[in-house]
């Protein structure tokens, strides 16, 4: 063996090792390997430094940018809930929802964007269904993961076997190339997951569940709001069209106003009630009832209003909760509302939020809330906009924030923009699969047009992008380098062909999707693909083979990650809202990694042929 190809393979042995202990984190470890390959003289800094160039890193970059304009937006948790109301009451169709949902949007943005967004929607549906999370945490990961093989845009690893076949001089990929081999392969896992996921044994979810957020139908069980929140609708020849609203919101009727919807164009537009504010015909004014002699069928008689009806589990004002929220605070001892009554505290002035519940010590206000004391430790509920609610948490002297709602983490900050961040990424599809401008082009193009609809904007943008994941494929591309100048990736492939002998060319990809998901154990499925695809080509010229098929059994096994919690940050997001332990990935997901093994040696052939 040649000193040179001994330093470059000393070098990542000792560079798996750090990904195996994570010590230091794996984006460290790829700088280190940037930093100390050209002190071996095997490549120079520059060559380095060429994947910060790399068209398929510039790519990936633009995915996670549109892929935040899908989840500012709203656009990936409204696919959530409308297949939680579309599965009614049957958990096996709740399954095969909800697999094809993730599976279909993750092969268009992050898998592991997707898994953090639908978390709390699984969650949310859980609860609701007073089912453990843990019948559909494992089902989210393996559809996250799945969803990988479906487009070549899905996951970093296609990207990076397509970009080492286009440096070997090969054509590339195709946007859908993938797709014959993910979409069989996707509904295996459902059907292997409406069986599989009896066998889960999950840990107790009392530590989960005590340590969530509470949520508005807690807060008003906790604050007795029944009879208190409604929303009115303004109905012909009310008194209040084109009035004042003073004699419908004021003291002495004990009614607040904390919002008016308005109809604006084809949707509706939530506007803070002022002086000025007039309301017309077919408004819905958002009213807390502050007075046990107010009830809401004497405001309705009295100035010509109509109850608004639900369909559903939507009470008080959930269903403005991008709008409006609540808060919890507590009444420290320097503040100076301590002695003043709620009313005489004017909270709803000062701070823009309404008071709709007060507890003293263990017992809740009941009856007239403007009317009570307020002592040193009484929480208060307040209600109102969003913005003035982050307002709040700046102003600590005489409220302090204890809580905010689950439905916090819900607030999309571009809600509004939804359709034009789905025509987006339309157009973005379409163009890659026309192959009318280059991939990177087109997901660039997508970044700009989310930019100037809004869907993102700079700082969103850049936060939204895996810094993590771009310095690793970067750190190690190399080693890639590196093997193949000083002979290494050769001996690999020599190795593996002297390994299966005159075996089937089904047997190499068999060995080579074993190597691949068994290296995947260890590092990341994108390290691994950086490895394993030169590899892969090399023995394709051995044999005197395409290099195709060799190139895609590489990257399906990279994302053949289902063994183990830790092959994926997919499947580490569930551990903990799913209360799995590491022996329920081994036992549920060894067995369809085999699956996934069969599934790919035979259909690669078959798409993309050996000669």
């Amino acid at each position: 063996m040649k000193f040179d190809l001994a330093i470059v393979l000393l070098m990542l042995m000792a560079a798996v090792t750090m990904f195996v202990i994570n010590r230091p984190r794996m984006d460290a470890v790829a700088l280190l390997a940037l930093v100390t390959m050209p002190l071996t003289g095997v490549i120079t800094m520059n060559e380095a430094l060429a994947g910060f160039s790399d068209p398929s890193i510039v790519l990936i970059a633009a995915l996670f940018v549109i892929g935040d304009g899908l989840v500012r937006t709203g656009v990936a948790r409204r696919l959530g809930d409308w297949l939680d109301a579309r599965a009614g009451e049957s958990e096996t169709r709740l399954v095969v929802l909800l697999m094809a949902a993730v599976g279909g949007l993750g092969s268009l943005m992050s898998s592991t964007a997707v898994v953090a967004i639908f978390i709390p929607v699984v969650l949310r549906i859980s609860r609701n269904r007073g089912m453990s999370p843990a019948s559909l945490m494992m089902p989210l990961s393996f559809a996250a993961l799945i969803s990988g093989m479906l487009t070549l845009v899905a996951t970093a690893p296609n990207l990076v076997v397509n970009a080492e076949l286009s440096r070997q001089g090969g054509e590339e990929f195709k946007f859908f190339s993938f797709t014959p081999f993910g979409l069989p392969i996707l509904v295996l896992g459902i059907l292997y997951m409406l069986f599989a996921r009896r066998f889960l044994t999950p840990k107790s979810q009392d530590a989960i569940v005590s340590n969530r957020e509470p949520t508005w139908r807690e807060w008003s069980d906790r604050y007795a709001l029944k009879d208190r929140e409604w929303q009115l609708i303004v109905m012909d020849r009310s008194p209040l069209i084109d009035g004042p609203l003073d004699d419908l919101a004021s003291p002495a009727n004990g009614v607040n106003l904390i919002a008016i919807e308005k109809r604006n164009g084809r949707s509706r537009e939530l506007l803070r009630p002022t002086a000025q504010t007039q309301v017309a015909v077919g408004d819905i004014l958002l009213i807390d009832i502050d007075a046990p002699f107010a009830t809401v069928e004497t405001l309705c008689r009295t100035y010509g209003l109509e109850q608004r009806r639900f369909d559903g589990n939507k009470d008080y004002f959930s269903d403005r909760s991008q709008e409006l929220g609540m808060v919890e605070v507590m009444l420290p001892a320097e503040s100076l509302l301590i002695g003043q009554t709620v009313f005489d505290a004017g909270i709803p002035d000062e701070f823009r939020l309404t008071p709709i519940g007060l507890r003293h010590g263990s017992g809740v206000a009941m009856g007239s809330l403007s009317a009570e004391w307020l002592k040193l430790g009484d929480t208060l509920l307040l209600v109102g906009f969003w913005s003035d609610i982050r307002n709040l948490q700046d102003k600590t002297a005489d409220m302090v924030v204890l809580n905010m709602p689950a439905e916090f983490r819900d607030v999309l900050p571009a809600a509004d923009r939804a359709h034009y961040a789905v025509m987006i990424l339309g157009l973005v599809v379409a163009l890659m699969v026309s192959g009318v401008v280059p991939n990177v082009q087109a997901a660039l193009i997508g970044c700009l047009l989310m930019g100037l609809f809004r869907c993102v904007d700079f700082n969103s943008a850049y936060g939204s992008i895996s810094w993590k994941t771009l310095l690793l494929i970067v750190g190690m591309l190399p080693f890639s380098l590196a093997l193949q100048r000083t002979g290494g990736v050769d001996l690999a492939a020599d190795g593996v062909v002297h390994l299966v002998g005159s075996a089937s060319p089904h047997v190499v990809l068999a060995v080579i999707f074993v190597i691949t998901a068994g290296l995947g154990l260890f590092i990341s499925n994108t390290a691994t693909a950086v490895l394993m695809a030169p590899v892969a080509i090399a023995i394709a010229k051995d044999l005197g083979a395409s290099p195709y098929p060799f190139a895609m059994i590489v990257a399906l096994a990279a994302s053949t990650a289902f063994m183990t919690p830790i092959s994926s940050p997919v499947n580490t997001l569930v551990v903990g809202p799913g209360g799995y332990s590491f022996g329920d990935f081994v036992k549920i997901g060894t067995p369809f990694s085999f699956v996934v093994l069969i599934v790919s040696v035979l259909l690669v052939p078959i798409i993309f042929p050996f000669k």
